[in-house]
């Protein structure tokens, strides 16, 4: 086998450009196995240096079933990679290998993909081939006993992967089509309105520190008595509440009824909402 020929195989094998190709074969004395070796290596390298850079494309992907759901965001540097092949595919196995891991990042990178290599090993790869920053962001599945997953995608880019899904589960012994047309409408509301917890308590005590920061902060040049202006600061945090919890928004079927509302229409008794995750890419 001549050298052109060796350099043509080796970038079959390993995607790598011709320069790099030519060069790990001097390297290894033009043996291919020793070149791939060389080219792993530095594409360890090659991947090392691109993670200073910013990674806010990319796609959110979708696996599992109405039992058990989970969404999986990985990211890249332009929209143009987000679509490419090679990025599709390998997204698409992850999200499985991530629904059967139960978004247990560790695990998920030491667990082995189709070719035999790890999830890590197929990173490095892929960002070589590639040549921009890729990682693993944002990962959640949701897996209630007696209860039933709905989800919701939204900038379809292909099969399961978006660029922003939503699951939310809801637990009741029904399994009406009331229950699951409310399901549907529940997702794609979560998408719209992007509540930040089911109900206040549960509202994270940063984000509720930040903005009263952020109102304090409104209020100071306002002139009004502190009295006054710190009645007026609880009911814009209590406003922020409201707005940004599940139950209390407003139905964005319908702006008369709070979400809250709508579910006690529906006169399903045990009807509860487990949990909801909504992943944007980016965001």
């Amino acid at each position: 086998m001549s050298l052109v020929e060796k350099i043509k195989k080796l970038r079959q094998l390993s995607g790598a450009g011709f320069t790099d190709c030519s060069s790990a074969l001097k390297e290894a004395k033009e043996d291919i196995d020793k070149a791939i070796e060389i080219l792993r290596i530095k594409g360890v390298a090659k991947a090392s240096k691109k993670m200073s850079r910013e990674a806010k494309e990319g796609v959110v992907a979708l696996f599992g079933d109405e039992k058990k759901s989970s969404i999986i965001e990985v990211n890249c540097e332009t929209d143009f990679v987000a679509k490419n092949e090679d990025f599709i595919n390998f997204v698409k196995e992850l999200s499985e290998l991530n629904n059967n891991n139960d978004s247990n990042i560790e695990k998920l990178k030491k667990t082995k993909m189709k070719n035999d290599k790890t999830v890590d090993e197929n990173l490095v790869s892929m960002i070589a081939k590639i040549g921009e920053k890729i990682t693993i962001g944002r990962t959640k599945t949701l897996d209630f006993p007696d209860s039933k997953n709905f989800t919701y995608l939204h900038t379809v880019v292909k099969d399961n992967l978006s660029k922003l899904a939503v699951i939310v589960s809801l637990k009741s012994k029904e399994n009406t089509e009331k229950l699951n047309l409310f399901g549907k409408q529940l997702s794609m509301h979560i998408a719209a309105l992007s509540p930040l917890a089911l109900e206040s308590s549960v509202i994270n005590k940063e984000i509720l520190e930040k903005e009263m920061e952020l109102i304090s902060e409104e209020l100071k040049n306002s002139g009004k008595p502190t009295e006054i202006a710190k009645k007026i600061s609880i009911g814009k945090l209590n406003k922020f509440k409201e707005e940004n919890c599940l139950l209390t928004q407003t139905w964005v079927m319908d702006p008369k009824k709070k979400v809250k509302d709508v579910i006690n229409e529906l006169k399903i008794s045990d009807l509860k909402i487990n949990d909801f995750y909504r992943l944007k890419i980016g965001e």
